[in-house]
């Protein structure tokens, strides 16, 4: 076997020179079997002493041996050696979705949910979805203008985004708050003067209760 140029050492710093010059003398073994052992023994003593690695995928161990023996290192390992054209090389570009979001306060994940809305059957399932998809609407408008609300505007924006295929009765949604979620975000801050009057009142109610009851009578 070919031995590596020593001025090509410490190839993956992470691992320092020492386990760089290991796996320039594995290159070096001319038994096959024997330098497959031994490469086995790098992979062991890099565990040892980097116990954070113990984690990580075998195969990244001896893709990274592979690595540091300039690919070179003819074993036979529990795992091909990589591509060498694969090293450095960028990864595929992320595909964005594509098409404008029609209502961009609401997003593109409302329009998901609708297009599974009108796909269910049942029609207690769907007027149910339509409700959670209300809620959720309801909390992301209450966001934009918390001023203009109001639950047709968001039956409308269901119908337009639904294409008409989604409705529920409006008088039913008003009287049962349906479209109203549990956490409430239109809640108002305390004024100083409510809270002012709030701390007196406190007070008020502890001075009494250690007027009237601070002290406990015996039982005889």
């Amino acid at each position: 076997m070919e031995q590596l140029n020593r001025k090509n050492t410490n190839i993956l710093k992470e691992y320092g020179k020492n386990i760089q010059g290991l796996v320039e003398y594995v290159c070096g073994i001319e038994d096959r079997a024997k330098r497959t052992a031994s490469a086995q023994t790098v992979i062991d003593i890099i565990k040892q002493l980097n116990p954070a690695l113990k984690q990580e995928n075998d195969q990244k161990l001896w893709d990274d041996l592979y690595i540091m023996s300039n690919f070179k290192l003819d074993v036979d390992g529990p795992f091909p050696m990589p591509e060498k054209d694969l090293l450095g090389k960028k990864p595929l570009p992320v595909g964005y979705p594509r098409g404008e979001v029609r209502f961009k306060h609401y997003g593109r994940n409302i329009e998901k949910l609708i297009e599974k809305a009108i796909e269910i059957e049942n029609d207690e399932e769907q007027e149910a979805a339509i409700i959670y998809i209300g809620q959720l609407m309801r909390s992301f408008h209450s966001t934009w203008n918390r001023d203009n609300f109001d639950d047709a505007i968001i039956l409308d924006d269901i119908k337009t985004l639904s294409k008409g295929k989604l409705h529920i009765d409006l008088e039913k949604v008003k009287e049962n708050g349906l479209f109203e979620s549990n956490t409430r975000r239109d809640f108002k801050v305390p004024s100083a003067t409510e809270h002012s009057s709030n701390g007196r009142n406190k007070r008020g109610n502890n001075n009494n209760r250690r007027r009237n009851g601070g002290h406990k009578k015996r039982r005889n």
